[in-house]
C-alpha cells in the first residue's frame, strides 16, 4: 500500500508505503538538494526487557537492545563501517529507549550506500567469541558514561523518579548485566524485533522515490508478520525520592528537576506533546518571565534546557542545566508553576510562543537529517509528518492551561552533581 501526503500551505509531500512484509518506508524527495539521509530502524529500545511473543514471555538482561545495535555493524564479510567508508558515507547508529536506528548520509552514491544498509541490519552475525570481546568494550563505554555529568544527572533523576519502569536503567545497561549477554540471547532479540513489521525505513534528500521503493521491495526478507507484547511492571504514582545528588568532576553544579507524571494511558499522543511543548516553553522558555528572572539573578546561564521526556508507560517534564544554586533554581521553577496556575497563562505570550514554534516546525523541511528524524517519529508514534503543523494552528491556551494543571509539585525529583571538593 503506497499513498502521497502533500500539504498545500507549505508545498511539501512525501510518501508512505506498507510493504506486504509490514515494513513502513516513508520518503521525501528533495531533487535540488546535494545530500540525502537514509535511517532504517526498529521498535526496538531500552526499556524492552521484558516482552511476549505468542505466549511465550521472556526477560532479557539490560543494555540487550544497545549491545545488538553494536554487534550488528560485523557480517561474516566484512564490517559495515568500512564499507561506507569506501563509498565516502557518513554512517552511525544508535539506540535510545524505545527504537534502535542505523543510518548514513551522503552526497553521492545513494542507492550504493542504502544496499550496505539494508543488508547488514539484515545480517546478523553472533558468535561467543565475538560477543566476549565485545562485552569488554560496552564495559568500557559503560564505566565512561558513569563518569559523564550530562548523562548522571539525568539517570540519577530517573532513578529518584521511578521505581520499576525500565526506563530507569541506562541505556547500555551495567557491566553486570551485559555479562549475561551471548549470541543465543541475541538472535532470539534480533529475530523478535528486527521482523519488517516491526521496523521501518526513513529517507530525505536527492532521491528518486519509486527507485528506492523498488531498491527495498527487492531487498527485504520476507518474513511472518509478528505481535510483540511488551510487558512493564505498574509503577506507582509516587517518586522514589525527591533529591539525588553525586559528586563528580565539574566547574559548577549541574541539575535536573523533572515532573513524574500520571500515566492513563501507556502512550502520549501529538497534540499531547504539542501542547506541553507549549507550556515548558511558556512556563521557562528564552521569552518566559521566569527565564529572564534566573538569568538577570545570576542563577542559569545559556546551557539551561527544558523537554518533554516521554514514552511507553513514562512522561516527565524535565528542566536542566547550571547553576550554583540548583535549589534554589528549583524552586522558583516550581513557584512559577503553581503562579501561572492561580493567574493563568498570558494570552500575548502564547501567541508568541506558537507562532514561534509554527515557524520552526516549517523550517525543519529545509534540513533532510531533520525530516528523516521526524519520519522515524512518524513510524514508531503512528503519526503523520505534517501532524504537528495542524495541532500548532488548533492548540489552545485553554488547552495549555488544562495541561499546566497536571503538574504536580508534590511528585518532583532534583537531580544535582556537585564538584568534587564541594562538602
Amino acid at each position: 500500500m503506497k499513498r502521497e501526503i502533500f500539504h498545500s500551505d507549505i508545498g511539501e509531500s512525501y510518501i508512505k508505503a506498507t510493504l506486504s512484509s509490514g515494513l513502513k518506508v516513508y520518503i521525501l524527495e528533495k531533487p535540488q538538494y546535494n545530500s540525502s539521509y537514509a535511517i532504517f530502524g526498529t521498535k526496538y529500545g531500552s526499556i524492552d526487557t521484558c516482552f511476549s511473543v505468542n505466549g511465550d514471555k521472556t526477560r532479557v538482561p539490560e543494555g540487550i537492545a544497545h549491545f545488538l545495535e553494536h554487534k550488528l555493524f560485523e557480517s561474516e564479510d566484512g564490517d559495515a563501517f568500512a564499507k561506507y567508508a569506501k563509498t565516502g558515507a557518513y554512517c552511525n547508529a544508535f539506540t535510545s529507549f524505545d527504537r534502535t536506528c542505523y543510518l548514513f548520509s551522503c552526497s553521492d552514491k545513494f542507492y550504493e550506500n542504502l544496499d550496505i544498509l539494508l543488508s547488514f541490519v539484515q545480517s546478523p552475525y553472533f558468535t561467543k567469541e565475538t560477543v566476549e570481546k565485545e562485552q569488554g568494550i560496552i564495559g568500557q563505554e559503560i564505566r565512561m558514561y558513569d563518569d559523564n555529568p550530562g548523562w548522571r544527572v539525568m539517570f540519577n533523576m530517573l532513578k529518584g523518579m521511578y521505581h520499576k519502569h525500565p526506563v530507569r536503567i541506562d541505556i547500555a545497561g551495567t557491566v553486570e548485566s551485559i555479562a549475561q549477554i551471548d549470541d543465543q540471547l541475541l538472535y532470539k532479540c534480533y529475530n523478535t524485533f528486527y521482523n519488517p513489521s516491526n521496523m521501518f525505513i526513513c529517507i530525505a534528500g536527492n532521491v528518486d522515490a519509486e527507485r528506492v521503493l523498488k531498491q527495498i521491495k527487492d531487498s527485504v526478507k520476507p518474513k511472518d508478520s509478528i505481535e510483540i507484547e511488551r510487558i512493564n511492571e505498574d509503577e506507582p504514582e509516587e517518586v522514589v525520592k525527591p533529591y539525588v545528588s553525586q559528586k563528580l568532576a565539574v566547574a559548577q553544579p549541574i541539575f535536573c528537576l523533572g515532573y513524574k507524571e500520571k500515566i492513563e494511558t501507556p502512550e502520549r499522543t501529538l497534540k499531547e506533546k504539542v501542547t506541553t511543548a507549549l507550556l515548558i516553553e511558556i512556563l521557562a522558555g528564552d521569552a518566559s518571565p521566569l527565564y529572564k528572572k534566573l538569568i538577570t539573578e545570576g542563577l542559569i546561564n545559556d546551557e539551561f534546557s527544558s523537554e518533554y521526556f516521554n514514552g511507553n508507560g513514562y512522561a516527565a517534564v524535565i528542566f536542566e542545566g547550571e547553576s550554583n544554586d540548583p535549589e534554589r533554581v528549583a524552586e522558583e521553577i516550581k513557584a512559577e508553576v503553581e503562579r501561572v496556575k492561580a493567574e493563568g497563562i498570558d494570552k500575548k505570550l502564547f501567541s508568541a510562543i506558537r507562532c514561534g514554534m509554527y515557524g520552526n516546525a516549517i523550517r525543519m523541511f529545509d534540513s533532510v537529517d531533520g525530516i528523516a528524524m521526524q519520519f522515524v517519529d512518524c513510524a514508531v508514534c503512528d503519526t503523520g509528518l505534517f501532524d504537528e503543523i495542524k495541532y500548532l494552528r488548533s492548540v489552545t491556551v485553554d488547552d495549555v492551561y488544562r495541561r499546566l494543571l497536571k503538574l504536580d509539585g508534590e511528585k518532583t525529583v532534583l537531580s544535582v552533581i556537585k564538584p568534587m571538593e564541594e562538602a
